[in-house]
């Protein structure tokens, strides 16, 4: 085994079975396929991790590490966090700590995080604050320092170095200058970062007026004045919020509450009332709100309103035409849009497909794709291939995917799974591609020596 190899696998979910597959795998009952694959000389990560995952959890947990141990001989940083993720769950924190110490040592962020965490956790909370203290620009780092510093009761000293990075005439982060018009704070987080210690002290109101201030960040789609008044119950503010100067997805978090309470009638108006600096958005978070509560005549109305070509808002309301039983309306809707703009691309096009199978035409449905400009792709072959199986026609798929079978090997091995093919599916999966040489250098150079 190699970690440079090992990394390029799983970050681009090459040359290995993907995770998912391998948690279908073991569904279907193919626990042994899935223990090969861990233990093999040149195992596959995902098998490995899951199957160690399944030992730990039998209570196995020397054998599970056995299974991971070639991984982390191999220096690879994230089989050693796995490895040490299983070795804390089962009570052995100290071999944990020896075991990711190394590599923070060495310079790995992500382990440096990990190692202090555990620190703290195991009672060593002062030597885990150090380590993190001179990070404090790190985004990822700071929140570990939050949770350590507030832990020791430090929380004071470690919010001072937040209001520090967020204090007038500081640096820009990325051009350096303390006069650009455009201060980009580190951490990017800082202002998160203050309002989550004064929460995590108890001191709700001063971290709600934190995250009223300037730099308050959305992260992952979540707003965080809006989470943090959710956690603490304070409904009637957070409906002003959304009222006032709320973002997006302040208004969809009051939504997603509202309807978790059975208040879907409440949800629906929220969406009503404040959704136009976002129609669309707005219209596809309602249209899948309405659907949920079948309601989906309402929610194709819903999508019609915007009148929008864009694919995704399409695709949401094919989908919603077929689910209704009214495929026929979705195919006319897609013929006056390219009546209309004068050309329909696949994109657009692949959508014609399953409403055409849900009217009983998939012959004629593949017929039309083939005949398509872009039909001969790699991309609408493997539209067909699903549409297919989405139609029982199983067989037909692989058919088709087998054409090239390594380009297509991440539907194929799939459905070959599901056809009870599995070794074929494993092996097909785990072939290495071919190849391709570097380009040789050409004349031309933009850097120097030219």
């Amino acid at each position: 085994m190699d970690a440079a190899v090992l990394h390029r696998r799983t970050n681009m979910h090459d040359e290995c079975v993907p995770p998912d597959l391998v948690d279908r795998l073991l569904a279907l009952g193919h626990a042994e396929v899935v223990r090969r694959q861990a233990v093999a000389e040149d195992g596959d990560w995902f098998c490995a991790r899951a199957w160690a995952r399944l030992l730990a959890g039998r209570g196995e947990l020397d054998e599970a590490l056995e299974v991971l141990a070639p991984y982390v001989a191999t220096g690879w940083w994230t089989a050693a966090a796995e490895a040490a993720r299983l070795l804390d769950a089962g009570g052995r924190g100290e071999e944990a700590v020896a075991l990711v110490r190394p590599f923070a040592s060495q310079g790995e962020l992500s382990a440096l995080h990990d190692l202090a965490l555990l620190l703290a956790r195991h009672g060593q909370g002062e030597e885990a604050y150090e380590l993190l203290l001179p990070h404090v620009t790190d985004w990822m780092l700071a929140e570990a320092l939050v949770e350590v510093g507030v832990g020791l009761g430090r929380g004071d000293e470690v919010a001072e170095l937040l209001e520090a990075c967020r204090a007038p005439g500081m640096p820009c982060a990325h051009c350096g200058s303390p006069e650009c018009g455009r201060p980009y704070m580190e951490p990017f987080n800082a202002v998160n970062l203050l309002a989550l210690v004064r929460e995590k002290q108890g001191r709700t109101d001063e971290a709600i007026a934190v995250l009223h201030s300037p730099g308050a960040t959305v992260v992952n789609n979540r707003d965080p004045l809006a989470e943090l008044l959710v956690r603490h119950d304070r409904i009637d503010e957070l409906r002003a919020y959304v009222a006032g100067p709320g973002t997006h997805e302040a208004l969809r978090r009051l939504a997603e509450l509202l309807e978790e309470r059975g208040d879907v009638a409440g949800a629906v108006d929220v969406y009503r009332k404040h959704g136009e600096e976002d129609r669309l958005n707005t219209a596809v978070l309602l249209a899948e709100l309405l659907a949920r509560h079948g309601r989906g005549a309402e929610a194709i109305e819903v999508m019609r309103a915007p009148d929008s070509a864009e694919d995704w808002v399409v695709d949401l309301l094919c989908k919603l035409f077929a689910a209704e039983g009214r495929a026929e309306e979705g195919l006319a809707h897609l013929d006056a849009l390219k009546a209309r703009r004068g050309e329909e691309e696949w994109e657009l096009f692949r959508l014609r497909g399953p409403l055409m199978a849900a009217c009983g035409r998939l012959d004629e449905a593949l017929a039309e794709a083939r005949a398509h400009p872009e039909g001969g792709s790699w991309y609408a072959t493997e539209s067909l291939a699903c549409l297919l199986i989405d139609a029982g026609h199983p067989e037909e798929a692989i058919a088709l995917l087998d054409t090239d079978r390594l380009d297509h090997r991440w539907p194929l091995g799939p459905a070959l799974v599901e056809l009870g093919r599995v070794e074929e599916a494993v092996t097909l999966l785990r072939t290495p591609r071919p190849r391709t040489p570097p380009p040789r250098p050409t004349a031309y150079s933009d850097t120097p020596p030219f």
